[in-house]
């Protein structure tokens, strides 16, 4: 399945994502000894492309008719900045070695939240802006253009993220990469763990399950898993919000959505959203949905960025269980997670990655693991105890 036509590697010196999607791409030499990434004294940065310093035979060509796949994603190491400068430097010393194609693979986009600027024709929003929006953006560049505009200029050819949520980003970086902007939406992740684990509990057609949107935006996201679980019984809730401050929101069930707070008693309820930061909105959400007495409450996200105050919030008794991707690595640390680890489960998602790059780039995937994701859980997860001891009972009932 591996074409040693197509390189990937990584902008941090050790990239357990960058090396995992490697290897799922069946690429079995380490990222380490395809690319130096070393720092001058001067703490300045030079990557280089790893030769034979005795092969004297097309110098500055070495990457001819190859396909260079940068993985990027945040650590605890390396600050934002310091990888986007990684990129950019990667992805010109493979052009100037000859690379036919750069690919950006970077699952949380950086810069996304900057999305629109000042005015009105900076950036492309799905809504009319008013006054008030324009006013938060005043005296700031629109940087999700810049980033974007900066990694054409380095040599970036494609790019491939995941869950991005700006209609503006969107539309920006299919514009400057002329279409070649993949913005991979995790469906089938989401539908295949709802479907073969014990997250959440239903009937064969679906009794028994709600799925929530919190928001406008996620309104779509949340109709098309519906739609792909095929179950005629799951309901759909749609929720509204209303923002009167920077942290103010009251929260009710949408005019348009068919079913109301008083259907769902007794339902596991799914919650979905692409990314969480302080968590005020999703707690806010999930003690509106708890307040019918469901079954379970789960909170279900792409991008989790773990910060102190969004660890606090989400503590809250008004989540039962949070499952998230891993498209924010840093959210498999147990420190970063916290008492949370209690309630959390993470999808890791190389696999599923790996296997969209290979369909894009036009390598055969059938050689690959089937599964899409492997499954993170600490043991201080309930169901994680639960399962440990199921197989003990079955041990004693059936010893060998």
């Amino acid at each position: 399945m591996h074409d040693s036509r197509h390189l990937v590697v990584g902008n941090s010196s050790y990239d357990p994502f960058a090396i995992d999607v490697a290897y799922a791409m069946g690429q079995q030499e380490d990222v380490a000894d395809l690319i130096s990434l070393k720092q001058f004294a001067n703490s300045e940065f030079c990557p280089r492309f790893i030769s034979d310093e005795q092969d004297f035979t097309a110098i500055g060509d070495k990457l001819a008719g190859r396909s260079v796949v940068i993985v990027s994603t945040s650590n605890l190491a390396l600050s934002r900045q310091s990888l986007t400068m990684r990129t950019f430097m990667m992805a010109r010393a493979a052009k100037e070695n000859g690379a036919a194609e750069v690919i950006l693979v970077e699952p949380d986009l950086f810069y996304s939240a900057q999305d629109r600027g000042p005015r009105a024709d900076l950036g492309r929003t799905s809504f009319s802006r008013t006054e008030r929006d324009l006013k938060k953006f005043d005296g700031q560049p629109f940087t999700a253009k810049l980033y974007a505009e900066m990694l054409k200029l380095s040599g970036v050819d494609r790019v491939f993220t995941v869950h991005n949520h700006s209609h503006s980003v969107q539309s920006t970086f299919a514009e400057i990469f002329d279409g070649k902007f993949h913005n991979l939406i995790p469906y089938d992740i989401y539908v295949d763990y709802l479907r073969n684990s014990d997250i959440v509990h239903f009937d064969a057609d679906g009794e028994g399950l709600a799925l929530c949107a919190p928001d406008k935006g996620a309104r779509d996201f949340v109709e098309e898993v519906c739609k792909r679980l095929g179950l005629p019984k799951v309901k759909v809730i749609l929720l509204d919000k209303e923002r009167s401050g920077e942290r103010r929101v009251s929260i009710n069930v949408h005019g348009d959505s068919q079913w109301g707070l008083s259907d769902i008693a007794g339902h596991d309820v799914v919650l979905f959203d692409d990314m969480v930061r302080t968590g005020s909105t999703v707690v806010q959400a999930c003690q509106v949905l708890k307040a019918a007495r469901p079954r379970k409450t789960v909170f279900a996200l792409t991008h989790f960025y773990a910060s102190e105050e969004g660890r606090i919030k989400m503590a809250s008794t008004a989540i039962d269980e949070i499952l998230t991707l891993n498209t924010i690595p840093t959210v498999l640390n147990r420190d970063i997670q916290g008492r949370l680890r209690k309630k959390m489960v993470v999808l890791k998602i190389e696999r599923w990655l790996a296997r969209k790059l290979c369909t894009t780039l036009g390598l055969d995937p059938r050689q690959m693991d089937e599964s899409l994701y492997a499954i993170d859980m600490s043991s201080k997860n309930l169901r994680w105890k639960q399962k440990i001891w199921l197989s003990e009972q079955l041990k004693l009932i059936n010893p060998r």
